[in-house]
């Protein structure tokens, strides 16, 4: 990854590539915000009523157009906004450009940005002293955590040695004054699950990824258009006749494995638990271990939320030409050390975004660094996806607001009354029309007397 020492545009409250970029940062926004028609009318309901009014919000989301248009909505309702990229490579800067210079938006986020770099901008959210956080990954609630759990040795060095730097009083406080957090997607709610487990969460979090209206369409849909979409950037391969193994038969899986169906591929499934691997199985999909799809892959797509996914065997199994990406959030699923190793340290760019290693003399290809192949090399969600998404997390945020105080200390669902307005909403914008039970259908549905 690039080294980024040094923006165009640092200053206290930003720290971005370049301002200038802003104007097209803003036509690309209000492009993706035409799509977006949920969105529009919790911004208008909150400009009206405030519901976030003086309240600070962290947000480590991936900084996209769609991003843009969540964080312009909440500080309409009123908040005070940080804003970090969940993920090196997927973040526009003309989009960090536009919602500094033009709504005043905190953004600490730079295209290729450094580990250490990406650290920096973790802390500068988290020195935001937050209210309210918002994750995609769960990286700025987990640093938190060590904080409070005083296990400052785990955190990345710049982060570590500002919180030496501060007090026990303002430490204790950066957890005690969070009402709650967000979370976006299936990896961060699975950590936030484990710490809850564990008896170490301290607030309540709202697994936005739990909501019907964002799992069954952003991580199905979403995923599945802008995965084939990214891989088709990188490579301009065509994925007809060829054989694509996706890792993993969630809704990310699932809808990866159907558009790669839909372009002509010839899908392999891969899977650890019987029942999905039964679904991708009566779906039409050919199901194996990993092991056994290695030797006849073409393109292997990783959807798993999990470690070492693809390792060192199933990179020694691989033809020549192999190309190996990730679409589950991490790059942690694709043994990259190991793929590194097996080829002696050695590896070159062939084109943006994807990047020759040589094994046993097969050539093996990474796309993306193993980063999300649908934001490195593409756009991510399409706008009308992340809309619902979106809707989500800033009628979570104001549900926190509200209800934070009486929540546990758990990872909660999105309360069905929004989940089910959100639906509605969205139908309402596209102009299409559901029916309503009539006063019989409602008394036989809650009987149990009455009878054909």
């Amino acid at each position: 990854m690039a080294t980024i020492a040094k923006s165009e545009s640092r200053s206290a409250s930003h720290d971005v590539r370049d301002l200038n970029l802003a104007d097209h940062g803003r036509q690309r926004a209000e492009w993706a915000e035409r799509s977006m028609q949920v969105l529009r009318q919790i911004r208008e309901r909150f400009a009206k009523e405030r519901p976030l009014e003086g309240k600070r919000v962290s947000a480590c989301l991936h900084v996209t157009s769609e991003t843009a248009n969540l964080m312009i909505t909440l500080k309409a309702g009123g908040a005070d906004i940080a804003l970090c990229a969940s993920n090196p490579l997927s973040t526009q800067d003309d989009i960090a450009a536009h919602l500094v210079r033009d709504h005043g938006i905190k953004v600490f986020a730079i295209k290729g940005e450094d580990n250490d770099t990406y650290y920096e901008h973790i802390r500068a959210a988290i020195a935001h002293e937050p209210e309210i956080t918002m994750d995609d990954g769960a990286d700025v609630v987990g640093a938190i955590h060590m904080i409070a759990l005083g296990r400052l040795d785990d955190l990345p060095e710049s982060v570590r040695r500002w919180v030496e730097g501060l007090d026990g009083a303002r430490r204790k406080a950066l957890v005690s004054r969070v009402l709650g957090s967000t979370e976006e997607t299936t990896t961060g709610v699975i950590r936030l699950k484990a710490m809850a487990k564990d008896k170490v969460l301290q607030f309540p979090v709202i697994s936005v990824n739990d909501s019907f209206t964002k799992h069954l369409f952003d991580n199905r849909y979403g995923t599945g258009q802008s995965t084939v979409d990214g891989i088709i950037r990188a490579t301009n391969l065509l994925l007809a006749g060829s054989t694509f193994v996706v890792a993993g038969y969630g809704w990310c899986g699932r809808g990866v494995a159907m558009r790669a169906r839909g372009q002509g591929a010839n899908v392999v499934v891969t899977e650890i638990d019987p029942i999905k691997a039964l679904e991708a199985m009566m779906d039409g999909y050919r199901v194996m271990t990993m092991a056994e799809a290695a030797p006849i892959g073409d393109i292997f797509c990783t959807l798993t939320g999990n470690t070492s996914v693809i390792r060192a065997e199933h990179f020694t199994a691989m033809k020549d030409g192999a190309v190996v990406c990730n679409s589950g959030h991490f790059n942690v699923e694709v043994d990259i050390p190991a793929l590194a190793k097996l080829a002696g340290g050695k590896s070159r760019d062939v084109r943006q975004f994807v990047e020759e290693y040589v094994v046993r003399g097969k050539r093996i290809f990474l796309l993306g660094e193993g980063r999300l192949i649908n934001l490195a090399a593409a756009e991510g969600h399409p706008a009308s996806v992340m809309d619902m998404s979106f809707a989500n997390q800033s009628l979570a945020a104001e549900y926190l607001v509200q209800k934070g105080a009486s929540l546990s200390r758990d990872v909660h669902r999105v309360p069905e009354a929004i989940d089910r307005e959100i639906a509605r909403l969205k139908l309402a914008a596209v102009g299409a029309n559901i029916d309503v039970l009539t006063d019989e259908q409602k008394k036989y549905l809650a009987s149990w007397d009455m009878g054909t």
